[in-house]
């Protein structure tokens, strides 16, 4: 749990001297000898079907969204453990279905199983493990600006330009453009999350952060069979056809 003298750290990681000794780091920038947290909340997302997107902005998104946060909490597990802190992790919703995003949804679904099994191995040593799922927070946050058809289609392979066309390209990036206009702009309601997950005595080991309609989405998802899900994503993705 963080003590009020406790201080925040941003440290950028892609440098190898950060990376290397991260207890020096910290202890040199505040000057503290306790480290009461770590919130791994690095992200960047896109929008495209599957075959839109080449291997190496897979490779770039798995960098960021997963192996940045997986290289970070290495780092810092020798400390965490020493003063039995508490690691917070940003997922999503998104992590248990996806609508145009599959790349973004992947590396968090990744995250959060990386979370359960460190959650499990961390209790021996008193060290807190939390989740935190945002619903639709684009709007607040700007994580995903607004797509350019155009930009998606002049990115398109050759063989992805034979199946699809440029109306449906379109369209597809009017629907996920909609849907980031219909986010939530109250973002403070995840960082509420993330202090409650640090600072209370007894943290919950997942927060979602979402409206009714997204949380029912989750029910859904989870306890119903796949069938039923894909249904239901299919009939939100019906106006987008090809021709």
């Amino acid at each position: 749990m963080l003590r009020q003298t406790d201080k925040p750290n941003s440290t950028d990681f892609r440098e190898n001297q950060s990376r290397d000794n991260p207890g020096n780091t910290v202890r040199k920038q505040n000057g503290t000898t306790s480290f009461g947290g770590l919130v791994n909340n690095a992200a960047i997302s896109t929008f495209g079907e599957t075959g839109w997107l080449s291997m190496e902005k897979y490779e770039k998104f798995a960098e960021v969204n997963l192996l940045g946060s997986i290289r970070t909490t290495l780092a810092f597990l020798p400390l965490l453990r020493k003063y039995k802190g508490c690691i917070v992790f940003m997922s999503s919703i998104i992590a248990y279905f996806t609508l145009g995003n599959g790349i973004y949804s992947v590396t968090k679904a990744a995250i959060e199983k990386f979370c359960d099994a460190l959650r499990l191995e961390m209790k021996k040593f008193g060290v807190l493990v939390c989740i935190i799922q945002p619903g639709n927070y684009a709007h607040s946050t700007k994580i995903q600006p607004p797509v350019s058809a155009e930009e998606i289609w002049n990115e398109l392979s050759k063989e992805e330009k034979e199946v699809y066309n440029k109306e449906y390209v379109q369209e597809a990036a009017n629907f996920f453009n909609n849907i980031l206009n219909e986010g939530s702009t109250n973002g403070n309601e995840a960082v509420d999350a993330m202090v409650h997950a640090l600072t209370s005595p007894a943290p919950k080991a997942c927060y979602m952060v979402a409206e009714l309609k997204e949380k029912l989405l989750v029910f859904v998802c989870a306890l119903f069979p796949t069938a039923v899900m894909d249904s239901v994503l299919s009939y939100a993705l019906s106006n987008v056809k090809l021709a």
